[in-house]
């Protein structure tokens, strides 16, 4: 059974940086897409990044130009550098992983301080 295990969350002041991490286990497959979702109170789950396993990458608008998304195939495991972080940035981030199936992670929690 896939499981997905994120880390890397926590507090930052406005204009920091953080790096979230996540490693898949339980399937040597690699999956057609990896990424990252985010979640803030009161709103709906939302696409962050995702790379193929290929390569190609899809960002949202909002962090375009501060985030990047990398990828280790062999590992089964995607990052995701945040840098430059707002307060708009706060949210519980989870990694999502796609073959044939799609698998999340628990979540870790970002919080951005003004």
């Amino acid at each position: 059974q896939v499981q997905l295990v994120e880390s890397g969350g926590g507090l930052v002041q406005a204009g920091g940086s953080l790096r979230l991490s996540c490693a898949a286990s339980g399937s040597t497959v690699r999956f057609a897409v990896m990424g990252w979702y985010r979640q803030a109170p009161g709103k709906q789950r939302e696409l962050v990044a995702r790379m193929g396993s290929s390569g190609t990458t899809n960002y949202a608008d909002s962090v375009k130009g501060r985030f990047t998304i990398s990828r280790d195939n062999a590992k089964n495991s995607v990052e995701l550098q945040m840098n430059s972080l707002k307060p708009e940035d706060t949210a519980v981030y989870y990694c999502n992983a796609v073959y044939f199936a799609t698998y999340w992670g628990q979540g870790t929690q970002v919080t951005v301080s003004s």
